[in-house]
């Protein structure tokens, strides 16, 4: 494999060639536990609480229980580690990401009128980075399975001429024109002719439908690698208010931004004796972009002065997401005993139809207990049921298709998380625990996720100053390729999020 020379287009694709998959549909879907430090020290447990930028984005009404209005600004440091195992060959690899993850303000407006059981009303504006989608991954091993397999399974049924360029016509304009009429599995097919991967049954016959490959059976050592970076983004406008002493409620309106590029490339070598091509490079790159809106209402009550108890409900969230792919491949094979580099770079950019996604809507229900001045124990419950994603519009094929996997794949999780403060004076000590079930009926294909966090802050009256750590772990198995190449890596991974909050109260 060193022999090549690649032209890497580094921008985006994964496990799958084809787009909108179950696999995105989920990435959509989760979110990270991170926010403000307190927040992400915490768990995310302030359903029930309030009193901060990201409890507010977990129940609205958390923004009626602000005293004095508030500005927050946080910025993060995401790190992911992934330990994979293919093929009993273990690799770790790692990769880090600094951003402002979370900016906003509540402004409080109290009600003078002390007849009134409307003690204020609150407006707060916040945005809140709750998927970081950076990541690195490298896979390396020897099995008996090529990737060969997948673009001769791709070609089987297409007829030879789709594959043959005519005259005066370039790979590219070949490769637009399938794309266009016949999908991406032609384009596959033909990066895998023109590649000599596999050849015609019948070379002769135009209409040959039936294909077989260049690359015999044997050991193939292959690397693979994913690069993926972006986030998935949401900006709320918030109106809260305050009734008697022992009420609140509060509404979120939201507009949610997806940001996300991703790219694979698998590199295969083979010595085995009869194969004509023995290195493959195939690259996968997409890059999506989405726009979505979701809304949110819930309530907090305090049922004593120690004891609160909260009530969320968020709506599903409709996206429009657009999406681009580009593909990339390189051969070397042997003919007359000379080795040949065969380089096919359509240099197409692939411009998918926009279509909608519907993400589920969640219930949160919280509960708090404050000792006083000292300290607190909180803990939220949420329900999400996965199997109602939907892929639009559902009369197309393809993502009725998709709709029915996802039915039949995806269950209904719980959430769970729980949290703890102590205040010593001005130093407030924190940590967390947090439980997430797998969206998956199957927990083997993504398992449970489980993590803790840990924090402090400083209160210096106007201003007050939080650190944050969350670490989280889960595993998963899954295919390389959804045809062909499907032999499937076991994936452990670890998210830590270190988070750095300054809160000015005016």
């Amino acid at each position: 494999m060193k022999k090549f020379s690649f032209l890497f287009l580094i921008i985006g694709n994964i496990f799958f060639i084809n787009a909108q998959g179950i696999g995105d549909a989920l990435r959509y879907s989760t979110e990270q536990n991170v926010g403000t430090a307190r927040f992400t020290a915490l768990s995310g447990a302030m359903g029930a609480l309030g009193g901060d930028l990201s409890a507010m984005s977990i129940n609205p009404a958390g923004s009626a229980v602000f005293l004095n209005s508030n500005v927050t600004l946080s910025a993060s440091l995401f790190d992911v580690e992934n330990n994979s195992t293919y093929f009993n060959n273990r690799n770790k690899s790692f990769s880090d990401d600094i951003n402002l993850n979370q900016a906003g303000g509540v402004f409080v407006f109290d009600n003078f009128n002390e007849e009134s059981i409307w003690k204020k009303f609150t407006v707060g504006v916040n945005y809140n980075i709750y998927r970081n989608f950076d990541n690195r991954l490298y896979i390396s091993g020897s099995g008996n399975n090529s990737i060969s397999n997948f673009f001769v399974q791709q070609a089987q049924g297409i007829p030879l001429n789709l594959l043959v360029t005519q005259q005066n016509e370039s790979i590219s304009e070949l490769y637009d024109f399938l794309g266009q009429t016949q999908g991406t599995a032609a384009q596959n097919a033909l990066l895998g002719y023109q590649g000599f991967i596999f050849d015609p049954v019948d070379a002769d016959n135009p209409n040959n439908s039936a294909y077989v490959s260049n690359v015999a059976n044997g050991s193939f050592n292959q690397d693979y690698v994913l690069l993926s970076e972006g986030y998935n983004g949401k900006f709320s406008i918030n109106f809260g208010a305050q009734i008697t002493d022992k009420f609140y409620i509060g509404v979120n309106l939201n507009t949610h931004t997806i940001d996300f590029q991703r790219s694979t490339l698998l590199l295969e070598d083979n010595s085995n004796l009869g194969s004509t091509v023995n290195n493959i490079a195939f690259q996968n790159n997409l890059a999506v972009y989405g726009a979505g809106f979701s809304a949110q209402i819930g309530g907090i009550a305090k049922i004593s002065d120690e004891f609160r108890v909260g009530l969320s409900l968020d709506t599903p969230t409709w996206y429009q997401i657009s999406e681009e792919t580009t593909q990339y491949l390189e051969t070397q094979r042997t003919k007359d005993g000379q080795q040949i580099l065969e380089i096919i770079n359509p240099n197409v950019i692939n411009v998918f139809e926009d279509y909608t996604l519907k993400t589920p809507g969640k219930v949160t229900a919280s509960g708090a207990y404050i000792f006083g001045k000292s300290g607190l124990i909180s803990f939220d419950y949420s329900y999400k049921d996965y199997s109602q994603i939907e892929f639009r519009p559902s009369n197309n094929t393809f993502f009725s298709d998709q709709n029915t996997i996802i039915q039949n794949s995806l269950q209904g999780a719980s959430t769970f998380k729980a949290g703890g403060e102590y205040r010593i004076n001005q130093i407030s000590l924190r940590g967390g625990f947090h439980y997430e079930q797998s969206p998956y009926q199957n927990e083997d294909i993504l398992s449970n996720l489980i993590g803790f966090s840990l924090g402090t802050g400083y209160n210096f009256g106007d201003y007050s100053f939080d650190l944050a750590y969350s670490r989280s772990e889960q595993e998963r198995n899954q295919q390389l390729y959804s045809i062909g190449l499907t032999d499937s890596t076991k994936i452990n991974t670890v998210y830590s999020n270190f988070i750095a909050s300054l809160i000015f109260n005016f």
